[in-house]
């Protein structure tokens, strides 16, 4: 009498076959996605390097006229307004009742700002969302602080923006319709609004909605600290074009206002574009299209190619050395 052999399920059957052709359609789409992005992401890319390639004579020439000075004092401009994106996120979270320290903070938020270097995704999100998780906050909670501290940084964003307008409805008019969302953000930044749509976002992730509304005062705090962020990212383009013969031509008050503009729209636009990593192409198109105004093409693109290096380069350091704080502290705080 032989016993019974186990067999593993097959998917031979009715039901097998249909879950099967039920998984093919997704699977397709799924990898089509991936591609199509990767044909985006290398289309720009490319469209880039031919640039770049196009004007290197301008371009070399620009990069050897920038002063070690002006290099490090833009460096100095961009690590600011980085380091207090942290507390941005903070103030965000703060506004739900929740409060992490500093070095908690600069580590969730700067390590997880790495993600968007990942294309067409939201690993960056994710990547906050876990890395509060285990500094004690709810996944829920972390991931509204970062959804919460990207609606702040659009909306302030958009707001120094206004100040480029007159620039780029000469050579990009096109990339005006994203002050559209100024309305619309401005009034979702009132705390009843605001504590609705997150109530909502929360509800989606099965989560009991705030145990009350969102505090004013850390909604304002981080507005406030968002704006004087983009005023640093604009300072920091504001000494590369001062350094440039060609811009001697202009105020300097309104090249002021122009780079603070002009990083406004550019970092909007890379968020916008959250398809490219990093908004890449998309936040370079608004620096090449608003200096256009005062300076010649080749310059404005050597430009907008530093200024990237530059923000790469801050980013990754000041990640790092946010996990080395983090890990430092902790050590400190732990018994022998």
């Amino acid at each position: 009498m032989t016993g019974d052999v186990a067999r593993p399920p097959t998917t031979s059957g009715p039901a097998g076959t249909a879950a099967a052709r039920g998984r093919r359609p997704a699977d397709v789409r799924g990898v089509l996605l991936a591609w199509a992005r990767r044909l985006v992401v290398a289309t720009v890319i490319g469209l880039a390097v031919l640039q770049v390639v196009r004007e290197w004579d301008e371009v070399s020439a620009t990069l050897r006229q920038l002063p070690w000075p002006h290099v490090l004092l833009a460096l100095v401009a961009v690590s600011g307004g980085v380091l207090l994106g942290a507390l941005v996120w903070r103030a965000a979270l703060a506004a739900m009742g929740a409060r992490v320290g500093v070095s908690d903070a600069a580590e969730i938020y700067l390590v997880g700002q790495l993600g968007k270097y990942v294309p067409g995704s939201v690993v960056a999100f994710v990547l906050q969302m876990e890395l509060a998780r285990a500094a004690g906050v709810s996944r829920a909670r972390g991931l509204t602080a970062s959804l919460l501290t990207a609606g702040v940084a659009v909306v302030t964003s958009l707001l120094v923006g206004l100040l480029a307008v007159p620039a780029l409805a000469g050579s990009e008019p096109v990339l005006l319709w994203m002050f559209a969302l100024l309305p619309v953000g401005l009034a979702l930044l009132h705390p009843t609004a605001l504590t609705f749509v997150v109530d909502r976002v929360l509800a989606l992730l099965r989560q009991a909605p705030l145990p009350r509304r969102l505090a004013g005062g850390a909604i304002a705090r981080a507005s406030g600290l968002s704006l004087l962020v983009y005023l640093l990212y604009g300072l920091h383009l504001f000494v590369f074009v001062d350094a440039l013969p060609a811009a001697g031509a202009t105020d300097r008050a309104l090249l002021v206002v122009l780079c603070v503009g002009t990083m406004g729209v550019a970092m909007t636009a890379g968020l916008v574009a959250f398809v490219l990593p990093s908004g890449i192409g998309a936040r370079e198109l608004v620096i090449v299209g608003a200096l256009a105004a005062v300076l010649p093409y080749g310059q404005a693109l050597a430009l907008a190619l530093v200024s990237r290096v530059l923000f790469t380069v801050v980013e990754l350091a000041s990640a790092a050395a946010a996990v080395l704080a983090a890990r430092l502290s902790a050590r400190r705080d732990t018994p022998a």
